[in-house]
């Protein structure tokens, strides 16, 4: 794997010197996050840049540690935050909350190598003074303990009352009549229906919250975890304990505060409602558990990543899966709601196929908005600037790699999920039956990166290389899957204006089945089919530019 640093061996001499630092990928550390450290790089590099300095990062999971050293652009964020000690000479390692979650961070410059000692705050011995604390806190203790006793008896009489509610609440539902089709079903429950009977009527699910109490929900398994929260299956209770619904229920610790809330907000924006974005029942502050829910449907097929790694797909699948994604991502994109009326764009920022859910039907659901951004109006360049480089590296547009994001045009915020699903229809595609032979199913850019590329190793692969995922001719044989595969070197262009839209895309893959059904009935031979997919696309590519500038004039007007 490569790496955008320069190693000191067989450096040419037509390279300025610059600032040596240690360089190592995310490893495995026995540094323990106290007293001084070695990081145990065994790679020196030199900052090409006269502006990057030494930068090394500690982290701490469940089981381990592990350190990340580089050079960075003192200038620029890392990880969404800016370098606030990089003109010191060692490396003070400081606590900070990142947009991987919270680490140990340092920075230096002028000493050759700086990055490779850390330094970490020293545990303090105690003083006199601590001792007298300790002295008072030791004839507090019955207070103390009294306190805990009336929190608990607190929290006791929350937990009782809540039963009693449940018990009232159940009561009242089974004096309801039951409707026409047998099922007794409250309004929390309507919208919840398995995907065979997806997307419901109710027209309560983003405003529900049933008096601040919390729902009466049994935690069943735990069906995926990612960065930030943890995602179970889980039994809404209906009228009585035997009756349920199934939901989702994604939990986030209290530290990830900030995350819940950003999805929270954009769930609860009614505008997003469409049968191609996960359908949101509520979302819970739970200050028992000491938790943030929030509760969807649930998808028994799980994720589209999934779904592909267990499943080979047909030509009609693939064109119902990327006919949905395309879709959902448009009504995401779009500044207006097929009535006319106004809406505020909003774009993911986090597009894989693990956060796209498969539903019964084979079509797809957009989930986990975490890192969404509403592109409203009202944000300043500042605004849009502080939101940082995020994502996931595998699928980050070559522009946010680089960190050169045109932030005087919204638009191109949505060109970086453009690419983002051109690399997810890659992914379909691979596992189309309509290719010919196939191979197990590997993520975009499969083993050219390893499993969890950094943004480094992935600015060699699409900024140096200028590489995307391979597609072989013998994909193009199929004339479907020809078009498909335009279509994704058209979203993935290095140029985010190439770009088509996500309406484009919906509109050329729900058009193309008439398209293949017309040229099927022509006498044309072979040699002139692909000149008519030809025709086809370019029909397609001069619709969506007439749409494009149809947009551009409203907006002009508006101005």
């Amino acid at each position: 794997m490569m790496n955008s640093c320069v190693c000191t061996a067989g450096m040419p001499l037509v390279y300025q010197m610059r600032q040596l630092c240690k360089f190592c990928d995310l490893e495995l550390s026995s540094c323990s996050g106290t007293g001084t450290c070695l990081s145990n790089c065994s790679i020196t590099s030199i900052c090409v840049d006269p502006n990057e300095v030494c930068v090394a990062i500690w982290r701490k999971n469940e089981t381990d540690f592990s350190i990340e050293s580089l050079c960075h652009d003192w200038s620029m964020p890392l990880y969404g935050i800016m370098l606030d000690d990089y003109n010191s000479s060692t490396c003070v390692m400081k606590e900070k909350n990142t947009t991987s979650g919270m680490v140990h961070l340092c920075s230096c410059t002028g000493k050759e190598e700086c990055n490779d000692m850390l330094l970490f705050s020293p545990i303090v011995d105690p003083t006199p003074d601590d001792q007298l604390v300790s002295v008072i806190l030791v004839s507090l203790l019955p207070l103390l303990v009294m306190g805990i006793v009336i929190v608990g008896m607190f929290y006791w009489y929350r937990a009782y009352r809540q039963r009693i509610l449940n018990q009232e609440w159940e009561s009242s539902n089974k004096k309801r009549k039951p409707k026409a089709g047998g099922l007794d079903c409250s309004d929390a429950c309507a919208i919840m229906m398995d995907d065979d009977r997806s997307d419901s009527s109710s027209t309560h699910a983003n405003s529900l919250n049933h008096n601040t109490e919390p729902l009466p929900i049994e935690l069943d398994l735990l069906v995926g975890k990612g960065r930030f929260a943890q995602v179970y299956k889980a039994k809404l209770k209906q009228t009585t304990s035997d009756q349920f619904e199934t939901v989702a229920v994604k939990i986030f610790p209290y530290e990830e505060y900030a995350s819940w809330k950003n999805e929270k907000d954009i769930f609860s924006n009614t505008d997003l409602r469409h049968e191609n974005i996960l359908h949101f029942l509520t979302a819970e502050d739970r200050k028992v558990e000491k938790q943030y829910w929030i509760i969807t449907a649930f998808h028994s097929r799980g994720n589209l990543q999934e779904h592909l790694m267990h499943n080979v797909i047909s030509w009609q699948e693939l064109q119902v899966l990327g006919s949905s994604l395309a879709q959902g991502v448009a009504h995401l994109h779009s500044d207006r709601l097929p009535c006319g009326r106004p809406k505020v764009a909003i774009v993911h920022r986090d597009l894989k196929s693990s956060n796209i859910l498969v539903k019964n039907d084979l079509t797809c659901c957009l989930c986990d908005f975490g890192l969404g951004l509403c592109l409203d109006s009202s944000l300043s360049v500042d605004d849009l600037a502080n939101s940082g480089q995020v994502g996931t590296a595998r699928y980050m547009a070559p522009e946010v790699l680089e960190a050169r994001l045109n932030l005087e045009n919204i638009e191109s915020f949505k060109q970086t999920d453009i690419y983002s699903m051109a690399l997810v229809l890659w992914e379909m595609t691979s596992r189309c039956e309509a290719i010919g032979e196939m191979k197990e199913y590997e993520p975009a850019y499969g083993s050219k990166v390893r499993e969890h590329p950094c943004v480094e190793s992935m600015k060699d692969n699409v900024l140096r290389d200028r590489g995307r995922p391979e597609i072989p001719d013998i994909w193009l044989r199929h004339q479907g899957v020809a078009v498909i595969c335009a279509t994704i070197m058209e979203c993935w262009d290095h140029d985010p204006e190439a770009r088509l839209t996500a309406h484009c895309v919906a509109e050329r893959i729900c058009e193309l089945e008439d398209e293949l059904d017309k040229l099927s009935r022509c006498s044309y031979s072979e040699e002139k089919i692909p000149e008519e997919l030809k025709m086809a696309i370019e029909g397609f590519e001069l619709r969506c530019r007439d749409i494009s500038l149809g947009l551009l004039d409203l907006s002009t007007s508006k101005m």
